[in-house]
């Protein structure tokens, strides 16, 4: 019986080592803080997938942009830098107006609205990232986008020549038409660069401010529900084709799960983040009458813009969405 056990626990331990010879390291980079949501939900899929594969994969998360700066995260996955990792693609809507479609004005304002036109837009969105050595393997969306400004804001002519914080095409014309000055800045920044005065404004979520506290520089939170951008988490196509059926299962089923979580934390965390701003000292609040009215007919002439843009295929998506409706 000792014997037995002696050779039991020598297979274990030449097993052991036989697996973390095999196992393969994923980098993971993400563009957001350790605490904010998303990375939470992306640390939780990558642990699932360590364990759901035994080891032989280890995911390892790299949030705050410190692997990949936000904007350089696509490409590395496309180009094998990074085997996996998450993006905002509105941020690559010039590459096609596709990506933008979690981002046209005032066309899905809540998460259910915003669930349907993810539903209608994902197949076009698969076969696009497809084309790009893409594999996508969830998406989870930002909570409703409202209105940063360190001053009171009661319509479009007092935003003229503020500096504007822009993620992507769709906030770059925002500012625009607003009359602001569209400056590009990462999650990552957000902070220093109100602090320096590199941006006065923003059109995020309640999340991103609470996660920045932005409260130490701006004084106002407009509830607008101006869009719901999504999050993507990808995967090089390449490396998707190389793992195994069982190992591809596993982290489908990861994937799946991180989705409906990151969905619930969305909806949750929504009004924990305005409470958490408010406490700070932020008037937090709808925008009156008279700027909601402007903000919506600004967004109609972006809607236009965006399907003219994405052509059928962004005719189509709208079509399908507003038949869910």
């Amino acid at each position: 019986m000792k014997k037995l056990t002696g050779l039991l626990a020598a297979s274990v331990l030449v097993t052991a080592g036989m697996t973390s010879a095999l196992a393969e390291k994923w980098d993971m980079p993400m563009a957001y803080s350790a605490t904010n949501f998303h990375s939470a939900t992306g640390a939780e899929f990558a642990k699932c997938i360590t364990l759901g594969t035994g080891g032989e994969i280890e995911v390892v998360t790299h949030p705050s942009g410190s692997l990949f700066k936000g904007a350089d995260i696509k490409r590395a996955i496309q180009t094998g830098q990074a085997p996996i990792g998450e993006r905002l693609l509105s941020g690559h809507q010039n590459e096609n107006a596709i990506f933008g479609v979690d981002s046209i004005p005032f066309l899905a304002t809540s998460f259910e609205d915003a669930a349907k036109l993810w539903k209608a837009a994902k197949p076009t969105m698969s076969k696009i990232l497809d084309k790009q050595n893409l594999v996508l393997l969830y998406s989870v969306p930002w909570p409703p986008q409202g209105l940063y400004f360190k001053k009171e804001v009661n319509s479009v002519a007092d935003m003229k020549g503020i500096k504007f914080r822009s993620y992507n095409n769709a906030t770059a014309r925002l500012a625009e038409l607003t009359g602001m000055l569209p400056v590009t800045i990462e999650a990552a920044e957000i902070s220093q660069a109100f602090a320096t005065g590199v941006a006065e404004s923003m059109v995020s979520s309640g999340s991103t401010g609470y996660d920045r506290k932005v409260w130490e520089s701006l004084t106002h939170f407009y509830e607008v529900d101006a869009w719901l951008p999504r999050n993507y988490v990808m995967i090089n196509k390449k490396v998707w084709s190389g793992v195994s059926d069982a190992h591809k299962n596993v982290v489908k089923g990861c994937a799946s799960l991180a989705e409906y979580a990151g969905n619930w934390r969305a909806v949750e965390y929504t009004k924990f983040t305005l409470n958490g701003l408010a406490a700070n000292g932020m008037k937090v609040g709808p925008a009156n009458e008279k700027l909601t009215g402007e903000l919506k007919e600004i967004g109609n002439t972006m809607t236009s813009e965006w399907l003219k843009a994405a052509g059928a295929d962004g005719k189509a998506i709208i079509d399908a969405f507003q038949a869910m409706k």
